[in-house]
């Protein structure tokens, strides 16, 4: 951690459109040798870059991101040995607005931390006879105006080349014009190191076709919905001014823009008159189209590149199969975590929200972990959500950071209180993160966000020992819900938070056995076993579930809520449900993870199967009928003729639905962690819904393990692979089993 000693927070003395330059000259001390190290640790309110000598600090963007500002402030530090030699240099950082000053929640208002962004930034060099020399942000700094004029998340970027800031951050002679900085008082134990992944710049995408629209504007299609910005070169001149405006979908062969609300996700260039390049990284889109207007001449592909932006994550997770189809629909689910795994885990990148919705992570956890390396992504979210519900009586916002609580839509209504899937994600994503890495730390540090929910929750239980009060989001976006009321889900509000408490309880029992704690355990496993008594008694009846619906179903099957007569019964019912409506998706946001799991867990595979495959809407592959390159909000968030769905919230990149990888993971695939952190692995493919072959691989913390099956003539062909040390379980399609203990090929008689 460092000792930030004199260091100030500071921001410029004047507005300089949200976007100022901050500097100081530094003159490395003489006569102690060559530079040994140089860490530099910087940090704000805000989003900021720093450069010495005119070089980058390093490869992040929008750094230090969102966090729970309050109470966190997460600082960045960077080796900056390599830029730090023995003349004197120029220490600068361009600032903007980013999370702490620009919009946020759906208002038109925003800064709800900060109206203007500010710095803290400390350079320790150490030479080599071991001296060190400190250089810190304080009342000495000079601020002045960069070519942003305007800058907002939501908004967009405007950038004017033809303001001057030629060696604004390298040439240490006194900069003409430039004023002062002011000295914040701040509270540095607000101040937290940060050792997570950061937002970087991943890959370019070219435009795959430009056109004239028929109302005559100038489209570009980058081939994907993807997050990020655009990178513009141009030579045209001086003060010609270029606007590209973002949308993930046409409707009617023109941008659709009504999904993205209020915001504008507009970047605005103003040439300088030479050779200028423009990439707006105090922003970012969400987007497969642009509308340019403004271009001086004909557009070319080679002057655009769609910049792909998003946390550092490393991708651990892969699927393959013989259908093409449900490798689209994979891809889509990879694209939507790579573009909401933005800093936090948001529910969507484009409109004016972006926000950190627990009820979409508590979702889709499993699958985000399988996919990419999240414990450092998800941790410091957790960590976040533990500071934001030690504020909240210990309950776990509907976002976090909860900027929802700042915002003044909600004056006038209740306080936030806990509301089940979303404040179940306090113990939900934590246990994912401990199936997935077999880290204990994981479990340790977030059980007393675990307890703290399942506490408060306890008050809020009905005289019948049901969570039956209160507000709840439930089985949200369930697609027999009408276009204006997504609350209107079939399932029964009561019985999905009473379920989905239970799982939280029975998950937190499970935890503290695992940390010892024995009397938390005791407590905890007889809080599940009244939930779960009370769910038998109000809520079934001969194996039927209140209000009889596939999500209910789903719940009590997965979460063992059932007597193992009554499972089967609400495994026939939930089958025979689904085949009723023609095997179209019929759960929301709370059963949608989980009724592919209970239908194939309960001995109906094909009806799994024939879901899944299923292409008329609502259903998985529907929207890869429509085009689709990510995972959308709602199941029919483009109707099938080409029009977007009326309701006021629609995204087209979302990835609570995704969540489905998770099956295809473990039952397509095959893989299933037996012991946490797959130190010991089941190996369980069931082939079906004519799916011929299929491959599937995770590099786990003790190597990788890989299946590949493929049909021939009436058997099937299975090979397996183990990291060295790793035993597993390899499970027949008929129950039986086979210890496994190296890499093996094995052979299944279909139908055995």
């Amino acid at each position: 951690m460092v000792v930030w000693g004199d260091a100030a927070l500071i921001e410029s003395d004047q507005d300089y459109a949200h976007a100022p330059l901050v500097r100081t000259v530094v003159t490395p001390d003489s006569g102690h040798g060559a530079v040994s190290s140089a860490t530099l640790t910087a940090t704000g309110l805000g989003v900021f870059e720093g450069f010495v000598d005119g070089q980058p600090i390093g490869p992040d963007v929008l750094s230090p991101g969102w966090s729970s500002y309050q109470w966190r402030i997460r600082e960045y530090a960077y080796d900056v040995t390599a830029l730090v030699g023995e003349s004197p240099f120029v220490l600068g950082f361009s600032l903007a607005k980013g999370w702490a000053g620009g919009r946020l929640g759906g208002q038109q208002h925003g800064a709800f931390w900060t109206t203007k962004p500010s710095l803290i930034a400390r350079l320790e060099i150490t030479y080599a006879d071991g001296h060190q020399q400190v250089v810190a942000t304080g009342a000495d700094w000079q601020s002045g105006p960069s070519q942003t004029t305007s800058n907002d998340l939501y908004d967009g970027q405007s950038i004017d080349a033809r303001i001057d800031v030629t060696g604004w951050n390298t040439d240490v002679t006194p900069r003409d014009g430039w004023t002062g900085v002011t000295v914040l008082d701040f509270d540095k134990g607000r101040l937290v190191p940060y050792s997570g992944p950061r937002v970087v710049r991943h890959e370019e995408l070219a435009p795959q076709k430009i056109w004239t629209s028929p109302s005559g504007r100038t489209l570009v299609d980058f081939g994907q919905n993807l997050v990020g910005w655009i990178r513009l070169s141009v030579n045209a001149p001086a003060g010609t001014t270029i606007s590209i405006r973002h949308a993930e979908v046409l409707e009617h062969d023109e941008l659709g823009t009504r999904p993205l609300r209020t915001a504008k996700a507009t970047d605005t260039y103003t040439t300088s008159g030479g050779d200028d390049v423009f990439e707006p990284t105090k922003t970012f889109h969400g987007f497969r189209y642009a509308e340019v207007s403004g271009w001086p001449g004909e557009l070319t592909a080679d002057a655009l590149r769609a910049v792909v932006v998003h946390s550092q994550l490393r991708r651990i997770g892969h699927f393959e199969c013989s259908d093409p189809m449900l490798n689209q629909l994979h891809k889509n689910v990879v694209w939507g975590q790579r573009g909401n795994f933005l800093d936090v885990p948001t529910d969507c990148p484009q409109r004016d929200e972006r926000l950190g919705w627990t009820g979409d992570i508590a979702a889709f956890a499993p699958a985000a972990s399988y996919l990419y390396d999240v414990k450092g992504f998800l941790g410091e979210w957790l960590a976040n959500v533990d500071v934001e519900q030690s504020h909240h009586d210990g309950v776990v916002p509907f976002v976090v950071p909860d900027v929802l609580s700042l915002d003044t839509w909600r004056a006038g209504r209740p306080p936030q209180n806990s509301t089940c899937l979303w404040s179940d994600a306090g113990v939900w994503v934590p246990w994912a993160l401990w199936q997935a890495y077999g880290d204990v730390a994981d479990l340790r540090a977030n059980f007393g966000t675990m307890t703290a929910h399942l506490d408060h929750v306890e008050t809020l239980l009905s005289p019948n020992g049901l969570w039956d009060t209160g507000f709840q989001f439930a089985d949200w976006l369930d697609p027999n819900a009408p276009p204006d009321d997504p609350f209107k889900a079939l399932a029964d509000p009561g019985v999905v938070a009473t379920a989905c408490l239970y799982e939280s309880a029975q998950l937190t029992a499970r935890t503290a056995a695992i940390l010892g704690e024995t009397e938390a355990q005791a407590r905890y496993e007889a809080y599940a076993a009244r939930l779960k008594d009370a769910f038998n008694a109000h809520y079934v009846t001969g194996g039927r579930v209140h209000s009889d619906c596939p999500t209910v179903y789903a719940l009590a099957i997965s979460f063992g809520l059932l007597s193992a007569d009554d499972q089967a019964i609400a495994g026939d019912r939930l089958a025979e449900l689904a085949t009723a409506n023609g095997f179209r998706v019929a759960t929301g946001f709370a059963g949608t993870p989980f009724v592919l799991h209970a239908l194939s867990s309960t001995g109906h595979l094909d009806v799994a199967y024939k879901m899944l495959l299923e292409r008329e809407c609502p259903s998985w592959l529907y929207p890869v009928t429509m085009g689709a390159t990510t995972i959308w909000e709602r199941w029919d968030s483009m109707l099938a003729d080409g029009t977007i769905n009326p309701g006021q919230m629609t995204s087209f990149n979302h990835y609570a639905f995704g969540a489905v990888a998770d099956w295809m993971h473990k039952v397509i695939g095959g893989i299933n962690p037996l012991e946490p952190g797959y130190g010991r692995v089941l190996i369980a493919p069931r082939p079906g819904g004519g799916i011929t072959w299929a491959s599937t691989s995770l590099d786990t913390p003790h190597g990788t393990v890989a299946v590949a099956w493929r049909t021939e003539e009436d058997r099937v062909t299975v090979d397996v692979t183990l990291p060295e040390g790793v035993t597993g379980v390899f499970r027949n399609p008929d129950g039986t089993e086979k210890e496994l203990s190296a890499s093996s090929q094995l052979v299944l008689q279909i139908g055995a």
